[in-house]
């Protein structure tokens, strides 16, 4: 799973890249300068230290998350959009963590004069709508070409191909992100390539300096969350030993760690869930999403497995635990065995059984 940090300058992103990632980058403003930073984070999961416990494995194998800190929106992409860089970073990512700047700091100027949160998400919003408008006019610019062209593919399927992107044009043309909109399952599976940006989730970053009382600012849209986050604050935390960060922490009030926050929010909003497979090798936790078959976990682990899927073995997570093992759990008739088809539930332990 990758996410993107975004944001207009001076909002706070790097800043909140560090508390994410346990990192040390200058948190200097790049001035709209297109610039990435990237780290890969475990994802905490106290279910993976259970099992790790239990079986004691010589590897551990935490789920993983990238973080990817991208500057270079700064709400003045005009017309001509944005550079094909930076659209094409915002276009791999799975989902936007947007940083929002609600704390006052006369020595860092606010880009847009003065603090104002909500205007701060509508200026970011008619960036990426403005961007995925001209992706979609010059999409319906080819395929107009290609209906006056002789020749060619079906023109059922292109008909229908420009029936689509005329809808998504409606749409943006009334500034209507286009997660917001209805799309049939073989619709959304025409888009899957295209990365368009008002189509990835958002998570909302109010980024609040120590103590303050956070504004009133509601989602705006589907697949839309808001948290909040003392960005310097949890990145001046994670910096400390454990013991000192618990202490810290339960002195300003923090329940849990921004790290597992921003993450099991995530995981919620992007629909992800994770899934294990354990043995005295290793104990792994792997991501996959809402409503994936066995068979498609299977894939997740590897092409192998996938190809000669035969059956699966799965356990619940409490079964186990409280069962103590693999073999009281198969003894007990709490380790089934399950075809291609079944719906994976999350924390589930799968072993699989295959011939290539």
């Amino acid at each position: 799973m990758r996410l993107g940090i975004i944001g207009l300058p001076q909002a706070g992103k790097t800043t909140v890249f560090n508390a994410l990632t346990r990192g040390g980058q200058p948190t200097t403003t790049s001035g709209g300068k297109f610039e990435v930073r990237t780290a890969v984070v475990a994802v905490p999961d106290p279910r993976l230290d259970s099992l790790v416990a239990l079986f004691r494995p010589r590897d551990i194998t935490h789920a993983r998350v990238t973080y990817a800190d991208i500057a270079g929106l700064d709400g003045s992409a005009g017309k001509a959009g944005l550079s094909g860089p930076l659209l094409n970073q915002l276009s791999q990512v799975d989902g936007f963590l947007e940083v929002v700047r609600c704390f006052e700091d006369e020595r860092v100027p606010h880009s847009q004069g003065q603090l104002d949160p909500c205007r701060d998400i509508s200026l970011m919003d008619q960036e990426l709508l403005l961007q995925d408008l001209i992706s979609v006019e010059r999409k319906l610019e080819r395929l107009g070409e290609e209906r006056h062209r002789s020749g060619g593919r079906d023109k059922v399927l292109l008909e229908r191909e420009i029936a689509l992107f005329e809808k998504l044009h409606a749409a943006l043309l009334l500034e209507k992100p286009l997660r917001d909109l209805e799309l049939s399952a073989e619709e959304e599976k025409s888009l899957a390539g295209y990365g368009f940006l008002t189509r990835k989730p958002i998570l909302i970053l109010l980024n609040l300096s120590e103590g303050q009382t956070p504004p009133d600012v509601t989602c705006p849209y589907q697949r839309c969350g808001v948290a909040l986050l003392q960005g310097k604050l949890e990145m001046e935390i994670v910096q400390l030993p454990p013991e000192e960060a618990g202490l810290f922490m339960a002195e300003f009030g923090i329940q849990e760690p921004g790290l597992n926050m921003v993450i099991r929010l995530s995981y919620d909003l992007l629909g992800r869930q994770s899934f294990f497979t354990v043995g005295e090798d290793e104990v792994r936790a792997w991501t996959i999403p809402n409503g994936a078959t066995a068979y498609q976990a299977a894939g997740a682990i590897h092409t192998d497995l996938q190809k000669g899927f035969i059956r699966a073995e799965v356990v619940a997570y409490e079964d186990l635990l409280s069962l103590g093992g693999l073999a009281e759990a198969r003894a007990r008739g709490k380790l089934r065995l399950e075809g291609k088809e079944y719906i994976l539930k999350d924390g589930e332990i799968m072993h699989v059984r295959f011939n290539v």
